[in-house]
């Protein structure tokens, strides 16, 4: 299974948030779309998910132009999106917003044991990397073909941001996610493709492993955990 943007065109008002850009996640695979704050990510994102338009060029999955094709339909065919923000229902209990998702969902309790103290809390009263992993196993649960999630590991501690990517790369389903920066335990894991966008335009396509060697070629090494570029008022992907 693949999903694609092919010469993608998006625009909000008179500002054009792609130019053209053309990508292919395969799946099962992982695949990153990675760049600084507007640089397109996140609605390249919204864009394969139905929730932005196109003003040119097409969406694909499966060989099917799906450009025309509503999101509530996507999901309905099997594409879940966890957004950056608002990924939870926060008036719901933990418990509930797992039960939306499945009758049983032990799996979730498995892959985030931290969440089981949790079951009776509001989803809304949570830190905010509570609510990423609660947000991540109400997608796993999912079993969706496609899935999209925008920076997954926000917020999160770096070993259970590490098991969260563990997680993503083991699902059976073409999984897309957006990052500011390439996670260290992705810049050398094979298979994993990158596409690192920049001001709306795609500047690199390859495998991680490639990235890293033509960044460390150039005298760039890759960035530490710590030194990301932070989120301004007001910024968008």
């Amino acid at each position: 299974m693949t999903i694609s943007l092919r010469h993608a065109r998006v625009r909000y008002g008179p500002l054009e948030a792609l130019h053209g850009v053309t990508l292919a996640a395969p799946g099962p695979g992982l695949t990153v779309l990675l760049g600084r704050n507007g640089s397109g990510r996140t609605t390249a994102l919204r864009a394969l998910a139905g929730l932005v338009p196109l003003s040119g060029g097409a969406v694909v999955w499966d060989g099917v132009d799906v450009s025309r094709t509503p999101a509530y339909e996507r999901a309905r065919r099997g594409l879940c999106l966890v957004p950056e923000r608002q990924a939870v229902f926060g008036s719901l209990t933990v418990h509930e917003n797992l039960e939306l998702a499945a009758r049983d969902y032990g799996f979730a309790l498995e892959a985030y044991p931290q969440l089981e103290p949790l079951l009776t809390r509001r989803a809304g009263t949570l830190s905010g990397g509570e609510q990423r992993m609660l947000a991540l196993s109400r997608a796993l649960l999912a079993r969706a073909r496609v899935l999209l999630v925008d920076e997954p590991a926000q917020g999160m501690s770096p070993a259970v941001a590490a098991r969260s990517y563990d997680l993503l790369g083991a699902v059976d389903a073409c999984v897309v996610i957006a990052e500011q920066r390439l996670p260290p335990g992705l810049q050398d894991r094979t298979g994993v493709i990158v596409y690192e966008l920049r001001r709306g335009a795609v500047v690199f396509s390859g495998e991680a492993g490639e990235r890293e060697r033509r960044r460390t070629a150039a005298g760039r090494p890759p960035r530490s955990p710590g030194t990301a570029p932070g989120r301004g008022p007001g910024s968008a992907g």
